[in-house]
């Protein structure tokens, strides 16, 4: 019978040691869509880009203020941070999006106005569609008799106001979101009167929604 190195117990003990944590990691371990701590890289085909290009044009990150919160960022393919979360309190840190200055809700006689006795457009923005749908809310003053309407890239968007009632409507911008994302989003504020009448409407809020 041939003679055993005297420590072959415990190298089997070993062995049967790591064998036993490999096989409670493997069945422990997160699943492939899930990260528990640390990053993932999206990358390019190099067969379908410029080989002088960056591949990388994605990160996720999921380690937070003293590892305990998760944070998203997401960067472009020249390291540009171009989405993440505020890792402070919460909420967008970027991208930065426009908010609508404080505008004057008392005095009438500062906002766009119309006397145009047939539909006249006499406010007007141009803007970009990022989503689906939108919401507008806007002030509307009659003195004497008219209507005011809002256009959405030449389509009606809401109700014709014929009151002094706030304008307050939220509503689709396009049937089609693939082929219309990114493209300009034009708002017109429309209104005419009757006699010598003046129609008065000012923008509060206005922002996109999604689907």
């Amino acid at each position: 019978m041939a003679l055993l190195p005297e420590d072959i117990i415990d190298r089997l003990i070993q062995m049967e040691r790591r064998i036993q944590a490999l096989s409670t990691a493997v069945n422990t371990r997160p699943p492939l869509n899930e990260i528990v701590n640390g990053s993932f890289t999206v990358k390019r085909q190099p067969n379908l880009d410029d080989p002088n290009t960056a591949v990388t044009v994605a990160q996720f990150i999921t380690s937070g203020p003293g590892g305990s919160k998760p944070v998203l960022r997401i960067n472009d393919a020249y390291g540009h941070e171009i989405l993440s979360d505020d890792i402070l309190t919460g909420g967008l840190a970027r991208p930065w999006l426009p908010m609508l200055p404080p505008q004057d809700s008392v005095n009438q006689a500062n906002w766009p106005y119309t006397s145009a006795t047939a539909w006249t457009t006499f406010a007007t923005s141009t803007n970009v569609i990022w989503q689906p749908r939108l919401r507008l809310r806007m002030l509307t003053k009659v003195v004497g008799t008219g209507q005011i309407r809002v256009m959405v890239n030449g389509v009606q968007f809401g109700p014709t106001v014929t009151t002094t009632s706030a304008f307050d409507f939220t509503g689709a911008v396009t049937t089609d979101m693939q082929a219309d994302f990114g493209k300009d989003l034009t708002v017109e504020i429309q209104g005419y009167v009757t006699g010598t009448s003046t129609v008065y409407a000012q923008p509060v809020r206005m922002h996109g929604l999604q689907s």
